[in-house]
């Protein structure tokens, strides 16, 4: 091939791709013994975060959809860790909260951010410049937006 720019090998979207996957891989162990998908997992975070949530609100705070999130948080109430309830002001929107058993949950799950950050860092400095060029990365991807 004579175009190096072209070879699999060097492009950064391919090395993205496979860390999401070998990310994601390792999360389904940890989280399997919680009992939850990566996306439960998420939506967890951002309700043990918060208490209480609308679906609109979530879908802000995960960057998904409403036909993404509010099915996320049917299978939450269907497994017990949530409830949803719809507002009394506005029939449109829905409001979804830690049940006991989902804030009871989040003990379980406060060793998985430790044991996948072990997985990727050697320590909390490189923690922190990881993060810190991942969110320069993004944030410079969203200014640009999309071609």
């Amino acid at each position: 091939m004579s175009a190096p720019e072209l070879l699999l090998s060097n492009q950064l979207c391919f090395l993205v791709h496979r860390l999401d996957r070998a990310i994601a891989a390792r999360y389904r162990g940890a989280l399997g013994e919680l009992g939850l998908t990566y996306s439960q997992y998420l939506a967890m975070l951002a309700l043990w975060e918060r208490g209480e949530a609308s679906i609109g609100e979530l879908c802000a705070m995960l960057d998904l959809d409403t036909g993404t999130v509010s099915p996320l948080a049917k299978r939450l109430e269907e497994a017990g860790l949530v409830e949803r309830r719809r507002s009394e002001a506005d029939e449109r929107s829905v409001s979804v909260r830690l049940t006991p058993a989902g804030r009871s949950l989040e003990g379980k799950a406060r060793s998985v951010p430790g044991a996948l950050a072990a997985c990727l860092v050697e320590g909390p400095e490189d923690y922190a410049a990881v993060r810190a060029m991942l969110s320069a990365l993004l944030r410079r991807l969203e200014r640009e937006g999309p071609d």
